[in-house]
């Protein structure tokens, strides 16, 4: 799809891979809308981007997610592009694993998209086309101690992407799946840890980190090109 003149809502665009994602797309002509799941302040550059309108939304929380999708249609009147980004990490081990923390990550990376989606692909039918980007993580290839919560989440998020491609091949929606790995943003710094045990961080990878711009051309390639899947592990 050619992202000229599109509506395309960006999830999680307060920072990192969202953030980028949504200047690229404002860069290319793409009507741009994103959506900030933690209720921050848009940043400067996005600010003053005249084709972006910026919505506080708790992604966790589907009445939140409906109200993005409807403010969209009554600015817009169509959406053609949905990039699911929003997520969160959870650094703990599984004899650790906090149940409502456990909760909240499912409800984040993976509920919170399906319900976006679910809102989107009404719309996008009746227009005769569509496309939806899911960003999973390329943990949910690996099997790395203390991720298992956050990588069975983007395993998940995977598996529901690649169905939606073949259920919603016929009504002309392409759903792809992207799986950054290490990139250079908050996202460390914004996982949840586990209180109670060591003072522990996942070790230093042997291959450099990605750039959130890096990430945010691969989602665009992954658009244009209607990709299934795009695994941006390096090596």
């Amino acid at each position: 799809m050619d992202v000229k003149n599109k509506i395309v809502v960006v999830t999680g665009a307060s920072s990192g891979i969202g953030l980028a994602t949504a200047r690229l797309l404002t860069e290319r002509s793409a009507k741009t809308r994103t959506c900030f799941p933690f209720k921050r302040e848009v940043g400067g550059t996005l600010k003053r981007a005249s084709r972006i309108i910026a919505i506080p939304a708790d992604m966790t929380k589907p009445i939140e997610i409906k109200r993005m999708v409807e403010q969209t249609m009554d600015h817009f009147g169509r959406i053609d592009i949905l990039v699911n980004n929003a997520g969160q990490g959870y650094y703990a081990t599984l004899e650790k694993t906090d149940l409502d923390i456990f909760h909240h990550i499912f409800d984040l990376n993976l509920v919170g998209p399906l319900i976006a989606m679910q809102q989107v692909v009404p719309i996008m039918r009746r227009q005769g086309q569509g496309a939806i980007i899911n960003i999973s993580s390329g943990t949910a290839l690996m099997r790395l101690p203390n991720l298992g919560v956050y990588s069975s989440s983007k395993r998940a998020l995977a598996g529901l992407s690649l169905t939606a491609r073949e259920e919603l091949k016929k009504d002309n929606i392409v759903v792809g799946v992207v799986y950054p790995y290490i990139t250079l943003t908050n996202f460390g710094k914004n996982t949840i840890k586990d209180p109670q045990g060591e003072d522990r961080q996942p070790g230093n990878s042997p291959t450099p980190a990605d750039t959130a711009d890096y990430i945010a051309q691969k989602i665009l390639e992954g658009i244009e090109n209607g990709d299934a899947e795009s695994l941006l592990m390096i090596g």
